[in-house]
C-alpha cells in the first residue's frame, strides 16, 4: 500500500505544482510533522491536531443560498467521498476515514452510518466509485485494501470482494450493467468487468489492459449500443480514447469456444487533443455526443464519434475567494472540472473542483450554470500571507455528486458535510446573445453584443462578466461604456458590447467562447460558436 501511496502523491503534487492550487491527494496519508494528538475517540483521531482543521472541516456550520443547502455529517472527521442516490431518493455516500457507508433521508433530514465492522482500526481508503443495485444492495470500490465492497440495505451486512490487482492498483469509478461490475483501475493501467450474480459470491473477471505502458486508466461510460468508451493517458504528455466493443467481443468468444481471444480486433483508439491532459469524467448526452472533462484547466471537451472530432469548451474562472492569492503565486487559477454525467433532463452536470462549484451545460440551449458552494476551507487555498487568514476562502473539495430528478446531492471531502443544489430554483438573470455563433478570418476583429437581462432580486448584487475563451488566438476586449464589473440592479437590462478577435496566427476550426455574468452564489453563460476559416 505504501507503493501505490507515493505513486498517486507524486502525481498529483506535479499537477499541484504546475498549476500552483492545491488540491486533495487521492490515497494520502497526512504527513505527519507533529506527534501531537489529542485522543477524541473520533475519525478525527487519525490526524494530528494541527492537521484536523485542514482535512475534519475549518468551520463546523452548514451554510445555505438560495440553489444550495448543506448538512453536516453527525461524525466527525468522516471524509465523505463517493455518492450515490436510491429508487426512493435516499443518499448512500462512503466515509473514506471510517471504512463505513452512510445514509441521508432527505425527507427527515437524519443520517444513519452503518458500522463496517472488519475494517481495521485506523484504516483510511479512498473509495471513488459506488452504485445501487436493483436488489437495494450499495457496491463501492477501495483502492487501499484493493477490494469492491457490497453492502445490503435489507439485512445490514457488507461483503468484501477481493479485486484482481496488483502493487500498483486502484480501483476507482464502478457501474453496474446488470450482472455485471464495470470498474477502471486507475493506476493499474486496466479496465475490469466483473461478472457477478447480484446474489451470488461466483465471480468472473474480464481485465482490459492499456496500449500504453505505465498510464492512467480513467472513467468510463456505455454508449446506446454498450460499447464501453475509456481513457488512458500519461500525465501531462497525452493519451487515447478508447472504444471496447464488448458484445462482438463476447460473442466471437462464445463462438469459437475459446475462454478468451485477443482484443486487439474490439478496440478502436483515438488521439486525445494536445490540449487535453489530464481527463478524469467522461458521459454521453442524448444527441451521441461524448463529453470528457479535464481536470489540469478549466476545460471540457465534446466528441463526435462520426466526425472524430473534438471540440473544446471553457468555464467561466473561479472566484476570487476561492483560491485568494495572498502570496501572489497564482497567475492563472483554473476550475478543474473533474467527473461529468448526464441526467435525465438532457444536460451535463460536472463538478469544478477548485472553483467550488457544481455546474449544469444544456448541450442544446448550450448554456452553463455554475451553482457556487457556500463551505471553504482555507487550508486547501492561497488563504493564508502569514498576517491574515483571508474569510470565505479556500474549497470543500467536492469530489462527487449524484443526480436525483432535479437535485444534484455532493460530498465535501475536508469539511464533513454533504449538499444538494436544487436545478429548479428560477435563476435571476439571463442572456442574450445577439447571435448563437460568429465566423472570423485570422487577424479579423468584429464586434459582437449580449445582454443581461434580471429579474427580481431584493438587493443589488456584486457581479463580474464571464468572458473566458479556450485559445490564446482568441480575444476579446470590452468597447463603449461596457465594464467588467458593477452592480446588478432588479429588473434591469444592461447590454454589453464586444470587440471579438482572431489573431494571425489563430488556426482554422470551430471554438467556444463563454459569454456571461458572475454572480456571489452562481453564476449563467453562454456559448457562442466561433469559426475560423
Amino acid at each position: 500500500m505504501k507503493k501505490k501511496g507515493v505513486f498517486v502523491t507524486i502525481f498529483f503534487g506535479a499537477i499541484l505544482l504546475s498549476s500552483t492550487i492545491a488540491i486533495a491527494i487521492p490515497g494520502m496519508e497526512p504527513e505527519v510533522d507533529t506527534p501531537d494528538v489529542t485522543i477524541t475517540g473520533t475519525p478525527a483521531d487519525n490526524f494530528p491536531d494541527d492537521q484536523r482543521t485542514q482535512f475534519c472541516s475549518s468551520d463546523t456550520d452548514a451554510k445555505s443560498t438560495d440553489f444550495v443547502k448543506e448538512y453536516v455529517i453527525p461524525t466527525e472527521c468522516t471524509n465523505p467521498l463517493a455518492i450515490v442516490s436510491d429508487y426512493d431518493g435516499n443518499v448512500w455516500f462512503t466515509e473514506t476515514n471510517t471504512g463505513n457507508l452512510a445514509k441521508f433521508d432527505p425527507i427527515s433530514e437524519t443520517f444513519t452510518e452503518y458500522e463496517n465492522p472488519t475494517w481495521p482500526p485506523g484504516g483510511r481508503s479512498m473509495m471513488w466509485g459506488i452504485d445501487y443495485a436493483p436488489d437495494g444492495s450499495v457496491w463501492f470500490t477501495d483502492e487501499t485494501y484493493d477490494s469492491i465492497w457490497k453492502f445490503s440495505t435489507l439485512d445490514e451486512q457488507y461483503d468484501r470482494l477481493s479485486y484482481p490487482s496488483d502493487d500498483n492498483s486502484l480501483p476507482q469509478k464502478l457501474r453496474i450493467e446488470g450482472s455485471q461490475i464495470i470498474i477502471n483501475d486507475f493506476t493499474g493501467n486496466k479496465l475490469t468487468i466483473l461478472d457477478v450474480s447480484l446474489s451470488d459470491a461466483e465471480v468472473n473477471y474480464l481485465s482490459i489492459p492499456s496500449a500504453i505502458d505505465d498510464s492512467v486508466t480513467a472513467d468510463f461510460a456505455l454508449d446506446e449500443n454498450d460499447n464501453i468508451w475509456y481513457t488512458n493517458w500519461l500525465f501531462q504528455q497525452g493519451g487515447f480514447l478508447v472504444k471496447f466493443n464488448q458484445n462482438d467481443y463476447r460473442n466471437a468468444v462464445s463462438n469459437s469456444g475459446e475462454q478468451f481471444l485477443p482484443l486487439v480486433d474490439f478496440i478502436n483508439a483515438y488521439a486525445l487533443p494536445v490540449q487535453l491532459l489530464t481527463p478524469n469524467g467522461i458521459t454521453f448526452s442524448d444527441d451521441g455526443l461524448l463529453w470528457i472533462a479535464d481536470t489540469t484547466s478549466s476545460s471540457f471537451f465534446s466528441f463526435n464519434s462520426s466526425s472524430e472530432k473534438f471540440i473544446q469548451y471553457v468555464t467561466a474562472d473561479p472566484m476570487f475567494g476561492t483560491y485568494g492569492n495572498q502570496t501572489g503565486v497564482i497567475q492563472s487559477p483554473i476550475s478543474r472540472p473533474y467527473w461529468i454525467e448526464n441526467d435525465d433532463q438532457g444536460r451535463l452536470v460536472f463538478n469544478e473542483q477548485t472553483a467550488n462549484n457544481i455546474s449544469v451545460m444544456n448541450p442544446t440551449t448550450q448554456s452553463l450554470v455554475e451553482y457556487h458552494v457556500p463551505s471553504k476551507n482555507p487550508n486547501w487555498g492561497d488563504c493564508d500571507s502569514g498576517f491574515e487568514v483571508l474569510d470565505d476562502c479556500g474549497i470543500a473539495q467536492i469530489f462527487d455528486f449524484t443526480i436525483h430528478g432535479e437535485k444534484i446531492w455532493f460530498t465535501e471531502w475536508v469539511e464533513n458535510k454533504i449538499g444538494v443544489v436544487d436545478t429548479s430554483v428560477p435563476l435571476p438573470v439571463e442572456i442574450q446573445l445577439e447571435s448563437n455563433s460568429i465566423s472570423l478570418n485570422s487577424g479579423e476583429t468584429k464586434q459582437f453584443h449580449f445582454v443581461i437581462s434580471t429579474s427580481s432580486i431584493d438587493t443589488s448584487l456584486d457581479s463580474l462578466l464571464v468572458l473566458s475563451t479556450t485559445h490564446d488566438f482568441l480575444n476579446l476586449e470590452l468597447i463603449h461604456d461596457s465594464t467588467e464589473s458593477f452592480q446588478l440592479e432588479s429588473d434591469s437590462q444592461i447590454p454589453i458590447h464586444l470587440k471579438m478577435s482572431a489573431t494571425d496566427d489563430a488556426v482554422s476550426g470551430t471554438y467556444k467562447v463563454l459569454l456571461g455574468i458572475q454572480l456571489p452564489d452562481v453564476s449563467v453563460s453562454k456559448f457562442v460558436t466561433v469559426t475560423i476559416d
